[in-house]
C-alpha cells in the first residue's frame, strides 16, 4: 500500500514537472518572437504567461468536472440550463483573470507587445485570418477592414481565455460566421470571391 501511493506521489510530481515545463516553453515560444534585451523582464513576462495559462487551466478543469457531473441527468432541459449556468459561472471568473493579467503585461511591455501575447496565446489566428480576407476580397472598403478588424479583436480577447486549441479556433469560427454574413449584407458573392482567390494564388 505504501509503495502504491509513493509511487502515486511521484507520478504526480512527474506529471506537474512536465506540466510546468510545456508551459515554460509555451511561454518562451510566444516571447522569443519580440525583441526584449532586459533578461530580468524576460523571465518576469515568462512568469506572468506561465500564471495566467495555469490559472485558466485550473478554471476549465473544474468547468469539466461540473460539466460532467450533469451529463448524468436525464432531462434535457435541466442539463441545458445547468450548463449554461455553469458557463456563465466560468466567465464570471475568467473576466477578472483577464482583465488582471493584462494590466500586468502593460506595466512591463508595450502596448505592440501586449498584442503580440495575445497573437502568440491564440496562435495569430487574427493576422492570419485579417489577410486571408483582404487577400480573397480586394475590393474591401476601410470601413469593412475596420470592421472585420474589430471582430477578430473581439474574438481574440475571448480565446486568449479558452480552455484548449480547439476552443481558440471555435471562438474565431463562430465570429468568421458573422464576419461572412456581414459581407454577403454587404452584397459580396462569398463563393465567387473565395474562387477568384484560389484562381489568383495559382497564377
Amino acid at each position: 500500500m505504501l509503495i502504491s501511493l509513493s509511487a502515486k506521489a511521484q507520478n504526480s510530481a512527474q506529471e506537474e514537472l512536465n506540466y510546468t515545463k510545456t508551459l515554460d516553453q509555451r511561454a518562451s515560444r510566444i516571447l522569443n518572437t519580440m525583441q526584449i534585451g532586459d533578461s530580468l523582464k524576460y523571465h518576469k513576462v515568462k512568469g506572468l504567461i506561465v500564471d495566467q495559462y495555469r490559472a485558466l487551466n485550473a478554471i476549465h478543469e473544474d468547468e469539466k468536472k461540473q460539466v460532467a457531473a450533469i451529463d448524468k441527468e436525464t432531462d434535457k432541459n435541466i442539463v441545458e440550463a445547468k450548463r449554461k449556468s455553469i458557463e456563465e459561472a466560468t466567465s464570471r471568473q475568467l473576466a477578472p483573470l483577464h482583465d488582471a493579467y493584462l494590466n500586468k503585461l502593460a506595466a512591463e511591455l508595450t502596448s505592440e507587445q501586449v498584442n503580440a501575447v495575445k497573437d502568440g496565446m491564440t496562435f495569430n489566428v487574427l493576422s492570419v485570418t485579417t489577410k486571408a480576407y483582404q487577400d480573397m476580397i480586394p475590393s474591401l472598403t476601410a470601413e469593412e477592414k475596420g470592421q472585420i478588424n474589430s471582430w477578430l479583436v473581439e474574438a481574440r480577447e475571448l480565446a486568449m481565455d479558452a480552455g484548449s486549441s480547439e476552443d481558440k479556433h471555435r471562438i474565431f469560427g463562430k465570429y468568421k460566421g458573422r464576419i461572412n454574413n456581414y459581407l454577403a449584407k454587404r452584397g459580396y458573392d462569398l463563393q465567387k470571391e473565395r474562387a477568384a482567390w484560389n484562381a489568383r494564388s495559382k497564377r
